[in-house]
């Protein structure tokens, strides 16, 4: 899909549809020699009783205006940035439904957040014409073009590096969507470690190296390759490097759970839902959509993506409940649930991230069922030994609509992993799952800045949406570049 800005008059324009984000007078979105389209939207507005309100939106078919469609989105009431994705994300769905091939935005915005809000149309509009190719019936959307017009060649130059930025990232997120949302059967550890060697060889900023089985022994990740023991797929351990910084900067290191499958090992999970278990390497797929929009953004900083693959399976050769094992920093670990994987391959990642002295390292997974009851599938949960991290990483989920919200990390919950038979136990009982999770981390991250996101509850939908949603590449993406260009 081709995004460009423009800011030419309006009815020399070639579009099949106009979109119009404004409230009822359709006011403050016009040049000045667009007089006569914003009469006739006015009249418009007015005979179709469109009321400008936040969620109201009118479709309308004109012979006066060279468009076949014209969609009056509402405004009013949108005052906050998270009010102002949810339309824009509303106006995308309508873009994609409206069946044409060149659609012209015309948004209401403030002069000082064009590059914002060019990012955000991009990026929703991508996000809603994806659709998973379930078999060759599947018709990819009819938009080709997307033009969003500006008021002046200022805010036209701004709009369109915001529109560059938002495409890389809603074909980040769409990446994430597709891996999350292929069967277990096909996404399996093998099949990321190709998809990522792929992507290098076709970006030049990108370098990857693959760890198998016998490295990851060589390394004493023992505490990873007890989750892979009872399965045939053989584990594989990705190292994405993406250079776009200078040689001398350190890297921010982005570690993603990948179990492609969770059965939950000999701890077997409830049959009904077990499906959604495909959905277990979400944070594994979020890293490679991240890496995706970095090799297209181009942005200016070193990222290092680290994704631990496994598949977690129960047979005679699986890791048992009360199991010890070692893991790479040489701490041992009493397995007392086996479906309490996600950490066990992680805390071998954060330690292998030590190597590369990071300037932050993040970790990503759908780790604790626990998180889901807390914050349900708006936030995603932000645990860190850093408040300069952590506060860096709530602002960006702000700013992107993909928003976080911060649990403490207390040594009285630290408590609840105590074992009478190796250094820590990997789970803490039932009370603050998410939280005794966090701190099984950070006892491997204590020489490191590091934040932990579970998106449990937020990387996928249930139900009738049944689907991988992308999240949180938004916010990476956006701490990414403000950490490469705090101005923007």
């Amino acid at each position: 899909m081709e995004f460009t800005a423009s800011s030419a008059n309006l009815l020399k324009i070639k579009a099949d549809c106009l979109i119009v984000l404004a409230d009822a007078q359709i006011n403050g979105v016009l040049a000045s020699d667009d007089t006569e389209l914003h009469g006739d939207l006015k009249a418009l507005a007015k005979a179709s009783n469109f009321d400008g309100k936040t969620g109201s939106a009118k479709t309308l078919h004109t012979p006066t205006l060279p468009f076949s469609q014209v969609i009056l989105i509402g405004i009013t009431g949108a005052t906050s940035r998270q009010k102002q994705i949810k339309v824009i994300a509303d106006a995308a769905s309508k873009a994609i439904a409206s069946g044409a091939k060149k659609v012209l935005w015309v948004a209401a915005r403030a002069a000082d957040d064009g590059h914002w809000q060019a990012a955000i149309v991009a990026r929703n509009v991508l996000h809603a014409s994806y659709k998973y190719t379930k078999n060759d019936k599947v018709v990819a959307s009819r938009l080709k073009t997307l033009i969003y017009w500006t008021g002046s060649r200022a805010e036209q130059q701004l709009a369109s590096t915001g529109l560059d930025f938002g495409a890389a990232v809603g074909n980040g997120m769409n990446c994430a969507r597709e891996l999350g949302n292929l069967p277990a059967n096909f996404c399996t550890p093998s099949y990321l470690a190709d998809r990522a060697s792929d992507m290098a060889r076709d970006n030049a900023s990108l370098d990857c190296q693959i760890l198998d089985n016998a490295d990851m022994h060589k390394l004493a990740m023992g505490s990873l390759l007890s989750v892979t023991a009872g399965t045939v797929e053989p584990a594989k351990f990705i190292i994405m490097n993406y250079r776009g910084g200078a040689k001398s900067e350190a890297p921010t290191v982005l570690i993603g759970k990948a179990v492609t499958f969770d059965s939950g090992g000999i701890s077997l999970k409830p049959g009904g839902g077990m499906d959604e278990m495909k959905f277990d390497m979400c944070g594994g797929a979020s890293v490679f959509g991240v890496m995706q929009a970095l090799c297209a953004s181009g942005l200016a900083i070193n990222v290092i993506g680290l994704v631990p693959a496994v598949e977690n399976m129960p047979s005679g050769t699986a890791t048992r409940p009360g199991d010890v094992v070692t893991s790479m920093s040489g701490q041992t670990i009493e397995v007392l649930n086996t479906d309490a994987e996600g950490r066990l391959i992680l805390c071998d990642a954060i330690t292998y991230s030590e190597r590369f002295k990071p300037r932050a390292v993040i970790d990503i997974a759908t780790l604790t069922g626990a998180c889901v009851m807390a914050l349900g599938k708006q936030a995603s949960g932000l645990l860190a030994n850093d408040d300069d991290l952590a506060d860096e990483l709530l602002a960006s989920g702000t700013r992107s609509g993909d928003r976080a919200w911060q649990l403490p990390l207390w040594e009285e919950y630290d408590a609840q992993l105590k074992s009478n038979f190796a250094d820590m136990a990997n789970i803490g009982g039932r009370e603050a799952g998410t939280i005794t999770a966090a701190c099984f981390l950070a006892r491997y991250a204590k020489k490191l800045p590091w934040a932990h996101i579970d998106i449990a509850g937020t990387a996928w939908l249930s139900g009738a949406q049944k689907g991988a949603t992308g999240r949180p590449v938004p916010l990476l993406m956006d701490y990414l570049q403000q950490r490469a260009n705090p101005s923007t």
